[in-house]
């Protein structure tokens, strides 16, 4: 069975996204799904305009005081940015009742109903920019 996908849009809420973060990390050490459940997130900033906006009102403070910038800078950039999340699941063509429980269970749990999910899979006309895209996350 080939991969699927599973896609969770959580906004700006970065809080949430390191919740689920954390449960998935917990569910691959406590069922050794090591190579079998793989996830990675993608961060989109604000538009460009916000973007500049922003570092121009940084750099006035940070000629006057070197250490000012550091303390605006996280909170003005933590909530501009877009936190989406992308779930790989590679069970084999025997674990097909296994890849289906977790295909099910991850997208019901608490931190990933309110993301919007979506399951993508070999059959889907997407699956090939999905997969593409997964590949070029870091």
């Amino acid at each position: 069975m080939p991969h699927t996908y599973i896609q969770f849009d959580f906004a700006k809420d970065e809080e949430k996204a390191q919740l689920a973060r954390h449960k998935l990390e917990g569910w691959k050490q406590a069922y050794r799904l090591d190579k079998k459940l793989l996830f990675k997130f993608e961060r989109i900033a604000a538009a460009p305009a916000e973007a500049a906006a922003n570092t121009g009102d940084s750099e006035k403070p940070s000629k006057s005081k070197g250490k000012s910038k550091d303390k605006p800078d996280p909170p003005a950039a933590a909530p501009a940015e877009t936190v989406k999340l992308l779930v790989r699941l590679d069970f084999s063509n025997h674990e097909k009742l296994s890849g289906q429980r977790w295909l099910d269970r991850i997208p019901s749990e608490e931190p990933f109903q309110g993301a919007s999910p979506s399951i993508v899979k070999p059959s889907d006309p997407h699956f090939a920019d999905t997969e593409k895209q997964f590949d070029d996350l870091v």
